[in-house]
């Protein structure tokens, strides 16, 4: 049964894509199996940047299909910028785009997969959950 929501970020999918590791390979494949998958629109529109094929292009537009995909609300970009502001003035400096990738996470109930490490910074600024295998 699926009773997990989970945002999967641009790097897991780029390295899922490759399938270098069986080990993650097999990680990301448990939690398509075993939660419900949410995509940012910003996460389709890296992936589609870093697209080499006609090929990938349909792979990525088949997740339209496959995932929930979700998009700000009125005032996503505004929290975004609010925790760019509180980070900084800490010291922290994560990309925007990430930034904006936790709160939409949060705004959806969603925890977030990931291989960038900086989502553990922002963790301490935001109420967010990281994916973790034995979580499912």
């Amino acid at each position: 049964m699926k009773d997990r929501n989970i945002l999967i970020d641009t790097s897991v999918w780029i390295d899922y894509f490759k399938g270098n590791e069986a080990h993650f390979h097999n990680k990301v494949d448990k939690a398509l199996t075993h939660c419900h998958i949410y995509i940012p629109n910003v996460v389709l529109a890296e992936l589609f940047q870093g697209a080499k094929t006609e090929k990938e292009i349909a792979v990525i537009e088949d997740f339209i299909q496959a995932f929930h995909i979700i998009d700000q609300k009125e005032d996503t970009w505004l929290k975004a910028g609010r925790l760019s502001y509180s980070m900084k003035r800490k010291g922290v400096t994560v990309h925007i785009i990430d930034r904006y990738i936790a709160v939409i996470a949060s705004e959806n109930g969603c925890s977030i997969f990931s291989l960038d490490e900086h989502f553990k910074s922002i963790k301490k600024f935001l109420h967010i959950e990281l994916f973790a295998e034995g979580n499912l």
